[in-house]
């Protein structure tokens, strides 16, 4: 029952890496959002829903 309880989470270190690796993945995708072809992309969907011509 011990053993059990002990591997329940994750220890300081396997969660300081967790933790790295989601803002690091998160500033990517910031990045690829951000873009001027992303924004562009997103904009003229935008005027075409709203126009309503897909």
């Amino acid at each position: 029952m011990r053993t059990a309880r002990r591997d329940a989470g994750m220890v300081s270190a396997e969660y300081a890496v967790g933790l790295i690796a989601a803002v690091g993945f998160a500033g990517l995708l910031f990045q690829v959002v951000t873009s001027d072809v992303v924004q562009s992309a997103l904009q003229s969907l935008v005027a075409k829903a709203l126009h309503g011509s897909f």
